[in-house]
C-alpha cells in the first residue's frame, strides 16, 4: 500500500503536460491504450443519451362529457369519419381518435375534444 500511496502522490503533484506524457509513456511500455476505458465509460452515458425520442403519437378519448353530440362533430371532423363509425367510436370509450401523429397535430385535436367537455390523452 506504501507503494500505492506514494504514486498517487506523485501523480497528484504531475501538471497536465506531464500526466499526458505518462500516459503515452504507459501506452507504450505495456502495450495498452487509456481511450478504451474512457469510451467504455461513455457507452452507458451515450446510450442513454440516444435514447428513442417518441415522435409520433396517439389522441384517445377517454370519456365524452355532458356534451356528446359536440364531441361527436368533432370526432367526425378531425377523423373523417362517417356519423356511424363516429358514434361508434364516441359509445365505445376509451376509443383511439387518431394515431401516429405529430405531437402539435395531437395537441391541437386534444384542445378541440377538451372544449366540448370530452376527456382526452395523448400516448
Amino acid at each position: 500500500m506504501a507503494k500505492i500511496d506514494e504514486v498517487i502522490s506523485t501523480v497528484e503533484g504531475l501538471t497536465v503536460l506531464e500526466l499526458s506524457e505518462l500516459v503515452k509513456k504507459l501506452e507504450e511500455k505495456f502495450g495498452v491504450t487509456a481511450a478504451a476505458p474512457m469510451m467504455m465509460a461513455a457507452g452507458p452515458a451515450a446510450g442513454a443519451a440516444g435514447a428513442e425520442i417518441k415522435e409520433e403519437f396517439d389522441v384517445v378519448l377517454t370519456g365524452t362529457g355532458d356534451k356528446k353530440i359536440q364531441v361527436l362533430k368533432v370526432v367526425r371532423e378531425v377523423t373523417g369519419l362517417g356519423l356511424k363509425e363516429a358514434k361508434d367510436m364516441v359509445d365505445k370509450t376509451p376509443a383511439t381518435v387518431k394515431s401516429g401523429i405529430k405531437k402539435a397535430e395531437a395537441e391541437e385535436i386534444k384542445k378541440k375534444l377538451e372544449a366540448e367537455g370530452a376527456k382526452v390523452e395523448i400516448k
